[in-house]
């Protein structure tokens, strides 16, 4: 009776435990292997991250999958994991946890397409590798953007609530702009292709669900 008690209870707390929360999860610990491994053998990157010139070889293709949970450094994924802790959290609420799910892996799937993509009109991004949630990140943003347009968000450098329909490309143009005036491999595309994603998804949810879609316009504002 006691094991069953027990059994009862895991399942309990894991259906407690947000989908949000274990991707959070999963990315830490995956950042964590991947960096143990790259120490180790620096060549290993080809199996964990997105590169073009090996997908159009038709090498590596689970590097689609794998470079969503891989970060380039400590900076990187603490970023990332900030933003997808508050803004995730947010769009499994309005979608649902398997929906939720589901939207992110496409997102970030998409996102790692059009990186792929758009490398073959600049060659010398095709042996440009990509690792990042933020495909899959910047469609939870494009998602907000169309189904909670007048949501008052804080975004890097600027002390004021912005409104998400201009927070969103807000961020695109700034994460432009450092990575042009750094020098700074920041990926761009992905980033525009999850945003893209995002964007689409949610003219679809609001064009079929007009009324749940205009009430939670209107609750997040």
């Amino acid at each position: 009776m006691a094991k069953i008690y027990r059994i009862a209870g895991r399942k309990n707390f894991f259906n407690r435990l947000k989908v949000n929360t274990i991707l959070v999860l999963i990315n830490v610990v995956c950042f964590a292997v991947f960096s143990i491994i790259y120490f180790i053998n620096p060549n290993f990157i080809d199996y964990i991250a997105l590169k073009p010139s090996n997908i159009l070889q038709a090498k590596y293709l689970w590097t689609f999958v794998t470079s969503m949970f891989m970060h380039a450094g400590l900076f990187h994924i603490f970023a990332n994991m900030l933003s997808m802790f508050f803004i995730g959290g947010l769009v499994e609420k309005i979608l649902g946890k398997r929906r939720y799910a589901l939207f992110y892996l496409l997102a970030g799937l998409f996102a790692g397409l059009f990186f792929v993509l758009v490398s073959l009109l600049f060659p010398k991004d095709l042996e440009t590798y990509a690792v990042g949630a933020s495909g899959a990140l910047f469609g939870l943003i494009g998602l907000l953007m169309v189904m909670t347009p007048n949501l008052p968000v804080y975004i890097m450098f600027i002390p004021i609530p912005v409104k998400m329909k201009y927070a969103a490309p807000g961020i695109l143009i700034i994460l432009w702009l450092i990575s042009v005036a750094g020098d700074v491999p920041i990926g761009n595309t992905a980033h525009f292709g999850g945003l893209l994603t995002g964007l689409i998804y949610g003219l679809y949810l609001k064009r079929k669900y007009k009324n749940k879609t205009k009430y939670i316009g209107k609750f997040f504002s």
